[in-house]
């Protein structure tokens, strides 16, 4: 038996999107916009790959500290560490 290996998987129910938002990227998620300082989610958008994250932080909490091309920087606090993460916006929900 074929043994899998990568950060994907075991998560086929926990990276998938409803059926009723199955197809293209929301033109408003990829565009969305972000200040210095605010709170975010980590929301998967598993039909775009680039700028992802470790599937153990879905839906945890980080603070936006700046740009980086076309992704933000995102900082996360796990356990007692302070992690660091560049994100595409696709991924990421602001908190309200």
């Amino acid at each position: 038996m074929v043994m899998r290996t990568g950060h994907k998987r075991k998560t086929k129910h926990k990276l998938r999107k409803h059926f009723r938002e199955k197809g293209k990227l929301s033109i408003r998620r990829y565009l969305q916009e972000f200040d210095v300082g605010d709170k975010v989610n980590f929301a998967m958008d598993p039909a775009y790959q680039k700028g992802g994250y470790h599937p153990r932080f879905h839906w945890q909490i980080g603070t936006i500290l700046g740009r980086q091309g076309k992704c933000y920087k995102v900082s996360l606090k796990d356990g007692g560490k302070t992690k660091l993460f560049v994100l595409h916006p696709v991924h990421l929900t602001k908190r309200k």
